[in-house]
């Protein structure tokens, strides 16, 4: 009988440290050879709620944060994307800018934010601090170097702008949507700074809005420079973005959906 009780205990402590496992490789599919660094603070729904929908990596260094998840790639130092969920309730709150820092998450390390300086580019955020006012805590996460990339002023602070702010209409109108941004990542571009930061010539955004198991999507490609164009003129389908990038973004969606819908660049669903 009593070894009857120890293999009983033995088999639920074996279940146990399997479904454990697999809870922290959840949905990442096919990327088995994947590295996840996951903040300690970053409770299981909020992980959960970011590796449903994000995309496939192709550096295999991904970083879940609190309220984004990334995939940082050292070859360029930058994220090759930014994932997180846009809820209505973004927030408004006035907080004050805290300094840029390395992450500490990127076991690479990320880029120093002193590339920057004199390289005639902003710190671009990637995950706009504007969409995470709804706690100091989620603001300041927004203020790693993981989550920067170099932009021109007149890009990130004119068309770029613009598109931030529709998304967060978007988001208000829609209730959440989720929000994939990084800038197109090759061989060849400029560099800055002592670490080479590459300049992405271009950059995406990419937005999914689910409700009740409808969804819509659309895609952005836009030049890092100034334009005063509407911001419709920008719209491409994802396709074109995963050619460009090698990236799979949503490969959660049943094949179907996600071929009809990557497919368009039809834009007439959302209001401008």
């Amino acid at each position: 009988m009593k070894n009857k009780i120890v293999v009983f205990g033995l088999l639920i402590i074996l279940i146990s440290i399997g479904y454990f496992s697999d809870f922290k490789m959840f949905n990442f599919g096919n990327q088995k050879k994947e590295q996840v660094e996951i903040a300690e603070k970053s409770s299981a729904s909020n992980y959960k709620n970011q590796i449903d929908y994000s995309p496939t990596s192709t550096t295999g260094q991904i970083i879940v944060h609190q309220n984004y998840s990334l995939s940082y790639f050292e070859k360029y130092e930058q994220a090759e994307w930014v994932f997180y969920e846009l809820k209505s309730n973004a927030g408004n709150s006035n907080f004050k800018r805290p300094y840029f820092i390395q992450d500490p998450l990127v076991k690479t390390k990320s880029a120093d934010y002193k590339n920057y300086k004199n390289s005639g580019y902003d710190k671009g955020h990637l995950c706009p601090a504007g969409d995470m006012k709804f706690s100091k805590e989620a603001f300041d996460d927004t203020f790693y170097t993981s989550n920067i990339s170099p932009q021109k002023n007149e890009f990130n602070g004119g068309i770029w702008n613009r598109l931030e702010n529709k998304t967060r209409y978007w988001a208000e109108k829609n209730n959440a949507l989720f929000v994939v941004t990084g800038g197109v990542l090759k061989d060849g571009l400029k560099t800055i700074g002592k670490e080479k930061v590459a300049v992405p010539e271009y950059f995406y955004k990419i937005l999914l809005q689910e409700n009740k198991g409808r969804y819509k999507m659309i895609a952005f490609l836009m030049p890092n420079k100034m334009s005063d164009r509407p911001l419709y003129d920008y719209v491409v389908s994802v396709d074109e973005i995963e050619k460009m990038t090698g990236i799979d973004f949503f490969p959660i969606l049943p094949d179907a959906i996600e071929n009809e819908l990557e497919k368009s660049s039809d834009y007439k669903s959302w209001s401008f």
